[in-house]
């Protein structure tokens, strides 16, 4: 957390982003911050404690956002299924929109997150989220499955591989930093690509 809430936070803040984006976590040095923010370093640390809460402060607010829609979008998943609502109403959202609400307007966070995190504990984000999803794709399938759906069997060495395609597909045109365009053409491409797939694992076609 922020130690200084002041007028020239949010410079500071600039200029952390400015620095980790040109030169990863690893790259990056309090010293050139300062510079970057036109202060010395004794008065950086009057916002932050160190290098990595610097970072954290940066991609954290991004992560608690995706977490937020994830769980979210599980349980409403959860009730609809429960509610034997239609299939088309069952999965008419996916983590494509996630995307669109959450990660498109933070583009430089994610970026900072997913190719800037070296030496960070965030390093492994794309490995730790698919992790987090089995548990909860396994847990829907055995749901949809106990309601009649005629659910394919995976083990989960499969899903994981399945899931981290999926994922970092859906992630690249951001991390190329596509125009809005051409962002919205290449989701819509994969989303084309792999719902068809996921809808036969869960039984519906």
């Amino acid at each position: 957390m922020p130690r200084d809430k002041s007028s020239s936070h949010e410079k500071v803040k600039k200029a952390i982003k400015e620095e980790f984006l040109e030169k990863g976590y690893e790259g990056a040095s309090i010293r050139s911050i300062g510079v970057r923010a036109g202060m010395t370093s004794a008065g950086l640390y009057r916002h932050y404690a160190d290098k990595e809460a610097m970072f954290n402060a940066m991609v954290e607010p991004l992560i608690d956002g995706i977490k937020a829609w994830t769980l979210k979008h599980i349980e409403k998943k959860n009730i609809l299924l429960n509610d034997s609502r239609p299939d088309d109403e069952l999965f008419g959202e996916n983590f494509i929109d996630m995307i669109r609400a959450v990660i498109i307007p933070k583009r430089e966070e994610f970026v900072l997150l997913m190719s800037r995190s070296g030496g960070t504990k965030y390093v492994n984000f794309i490995h730790d989220f698919v992790e987090e999803n089995q548990k909860h794709f396994m847990e829907a399938l055995t749901l949809m499955k106990e309601k009649g759906y005629p659910t394919r069997e995976l083990s989960e060495e499969e899903l994981h591989m399945l899931l981290s395609a999926y994922l970092t597909a859906c992630f690249e045109p951001v991390i190329h930093d596509y125009d809005d365009a051409k962002m919205e053409r290449y989701l819509n491409t994969v989303n084309e690509f792999f719902m068809p797939g996921w809808l036969r694992i869960m039984g519906v076609k």
